[in-house]
């Protein structure tokens, strides 16, 4: 196996599916590159059993075909500190030796046999329908940071994609936040939903390219995603999401509004002086103003900030965790937010108010905390 490949294109397309990359593998073949050639491409491909991702690129020549898996760390490490020069890798088919000539350098390194590497699975019985990247993407943005860890609750720790003719949700959720992102602009014909897991919805949140169709094809066990020169596959997350419209309040009486960042803002410093295990900050509303307040008692650290707002409701005094609360209002780009509670008992909805994209639903939830 020979070829000649540009050291700037190789590391580029090496990285864009390095992340898939586990530290420890159960099979050390996984801490190899599979590097094979078909017709006049080359596919480099990286897995952990779970999602493989794979990235193919015209080499600068091809003079010999095969296949060959390569130690990743190695070549990465290498490839950083190149400038852009071609490099010529030669392979021996037998002891699977890899030397590669880059300018007035000249490496050896041993490779595997690319036979040994894992195939991705084949998708029997696909659905097929096409998401445009930046809904994708926005979907991926908005509800991943809301998912869990409880590993006894697997459906939890992954997004729920939920897709209808003329609409799209998505949700994430780990039982004390609920981000639910709805597109009405979704022009798909069939009615879809699976659970993604976390670790490959990174991997498409940070190579989706903009202003591009994503193919997805998805049975009972995997989901695939192609666009332009990367493809992923993943097995998806066994079990039944969780009614999360039954969760959501309907009757919140209580209704505030008040400036995104300046709640931001205050939360965040009155944050620095709540307690660091609960990290608890009190909401009191009265008339059209919203007092926070956070204290640490084994350290007598107290905090207390004052914001106008507009309110509509009976004085109200509830808990939340505020990194939760920084996370999501983190994750919202309007000025105004509007927060509808009920009770200091029941769930806050957190909605975004003159939201520029008319087509995007945003809806948030957060659990109370009980208040000492």
């Amino acid at each position: 196996m020979k070829f000649i490949v540009s050291s700037n294109s190789l590391l580029k397309s090496l990285q864009a599916i390095s992340g898939v990359l586990n530290t420890s593998n159960t099979l050390p073949i996984l801490d190899d590159f599979l590097f094979r050639t078909f017709e006049e491409q080359l596919i480099i491909t990286a897995s952990d059993l779970e999602t493989t991702m794979s990235v193919s690129l015209i080499p600068e020549k091809l003079e010999e075909g095969g296949n060959i898996a390569i130690p990743a760390k190695i070549l990465l490490d290498t490839l950083k500190t190149l400038p852009d020069v071609p490099l010529f890798f030669s392979i021996h088919p037998e002891t699977f030796a890899v030397e590669i000539v880059a300018a007035e350098g000249k490496f050896k390194l041993t490779g595997h046999n690319g036979a040994e590497f894992p195939t991705p699975p084949v998708l029997n019985d696909a659905v097929t329908f096409n998401l445009k990247s930046d809904i994708l993407y926005n979907a991926i943005n908005k509800t991943i940071f809301a998912t869990g860890n409880d590993e006894l609750r697997p459906a939890m720790s992954g997004v729920f994609f939920q897709l209808a003719p003329g609409n799209a949700t998505f949700v994430a959720t780990d039982a004390h936040k609920l981000v639910r992102y709805r597109r009405n602009d979704v022009t798909i014909d069939v009615g879809v939903s699976f659970i993604m897991p976390k670790k490959p919805l990174n991997q498409l949140k940070n190579n989706l390219p903009d202003e591009e169709e994503v193919r997805i094809d998805y049975n009972i066990t995997n989901a695939r995603f192609s666009f332009g020169n990367i493809t992923l596959v993943c097995r998806l997350i066994e079990g039944k999401y969780p009614n999360y419209e039954a969760v959501i309040p309907r009757d919140n009486p209580s209704n505030l509004m008040v400036h995104r960042s300046t709640l931001l803002n205050s939360i965040k410093r009155v944050a620095i002086f709540a307690n660091q295990s609960t990290h608890q900050i009190r909401f009191r509303i009265a008339g059209q103003e919203l007092n926070l307040s956070a204290e640490d008692i084994d350290f007598s650290n107290e905090g207390n900030e004052r914001l106008q707002c507009q309110f509509d409701g009976a004085d109200l005094e509830i808990g939340f965790n505020s990194k939760f609360l920084i996370e999501m209002l983190q994750n919202l780009h309007t000025d105004q937010i509007r927060m509808e509670l009920s009770a200091p008992n029941r769930a806050g909805l957190i909605i975004p108010v003159d939201n520029e994209n008319e087509s995007e639903v945003i809806l948030m939830l957060v659990m109370p905390v009980m208040l000492n």
